[in-house]
């Protein structure tokens, strides 16, 4: 029986992303196949993008949202989600985007415009495989979170008061395995660079998160603050919760659409195997809150301050 508690978890971390500007979307409206939000790529590339549409519309005239949909999961399939947010793709010509990153000075009215047309979502308790007809397989994930109908996130919530952070580790690790488990057919949600760019772990007291699920083999890295000691974890917040910096600060929509804009890394390393065939290697790299928080007070600091001054890092 679920934690009555992990619910009230769970139901205020979404409750803080809907005041936030964040959309709370049903889970029956995911689209397991594609593993995408439909509603909100149509809303997005129509709004935000009118005359690029009804371009395409005049090259696919017969169901062009199906046909976008279809174009779409191919190009994520290739490239990748964070590739896809970042340029979009061409179609017969015409460029279609599916994100808006801020401008950097608002000036620009159209492309405010379209930053303001951006639809951040959160959907609760997704049933994302499409393979849920192999026995008794039907996995959910407590929260599922989508930029513009693509899948930028997921998290399991654990309550500490009956389970650690830990055991939403160790669920990723053995519950959430990439492949399926009978047909070993690739979850497109979870899948390296087309699903999810991170998945995080959450309780009340520690996040941790991984970019990467390889069943077992995955590793997850601290997502916390530190404590004022110098130590880990986080430090206690008088009323709130430890963690709440995740869905308050680093989901705030601003700070959450710059992160995917401008630090978020693809690194790609040419190695040889061990009979000296090429081959390459891909991390995608997340930061650390610290990392993160860190190039956040540097701008600050240097937008105030002006060029030219020095500045010491300290970190373990």
């Amino acid at each position: 029986m679920a934690d009555p508690r992990e619910k009230e978890f769970q139901a205020d971390i979404v409750a803080a992303l809907e005041s936030g500007g964040w959309l709370v979307g049903e889970p029956t409206s995911y689209d397991r196949e594609r593993a995408l939000y439909p509603e909100d790529v149509l809303a997005f590339v129509q709004e935000a993008h009118s005359n690029a549409w009804d371009r395409f519309c005049r090259h696919y005239p017969t169901d062009p949202e199906k046909t976008l949909l279809d174009n779409l999961e191919r190009q994520l399939q290739r490239h990748g989600t964070l590739s896809i947010l970042r340029n979009g793709f061409k179609d017969r010509g015409v460029r279609l985007e599916f994100c808006q990153f801020q401008p950097d000075h608002a000036m620009n009215e159209e492309a405010q415009a379209r930053f303001e047309a951006n639809r951040l979502r959160v959907v609760p308790e997704v049933a994302y495989s499409p393979y849920s007809r192999e026995s008794e397989y039907d996995p959910r994930l407590d929260q599922v979170l989508f930029v513009n109908g693509l899948p930028v996130a997921t998290l399991e919530v654990k309550s500490a008061f009956q389970q650690s952070v830990q055991q939403a580790i160790h669920q990723y690790r053995k519950d959430r395995p990439p492949k399926a488990p009978t047909s070993r057919k690739t979850e497109p949600l979870l899948a390296f660079k087309r699903g999810a760019l991170v998945h995080f772990a959450v309780s009340q007291d520690e996040v941790w998160m991984t970019t990467h699920l390889n069943g077992r083999d995955t590793t997850f890295l601290p997502f916390n603050r530190g404590t004022m000691a110098g130590g880990a974890g986080n430090p206690e917040i008088p009323d709130d919760y430890d963690t709440a910096y995740l869905w308050k600060e680093v989901l705030a929509k601003e700070n959450w659409l710059r992160i995917l804009g401008r630090y978020v890394h693809l690194e790609r390393e040419e190695k040889q195997d061990f009979h000296g065939r090429p081959y390459t290697e891909e991390k995608l790299i997340f930061p650390r809150y610290h990392q993160w928080d860190a190039v956040r007070k540097l701008l600050r600091t240097t937008r105030k301050e002006g060029p030219g001054h020095r500045y010491l890092l300290q970190h373990s």
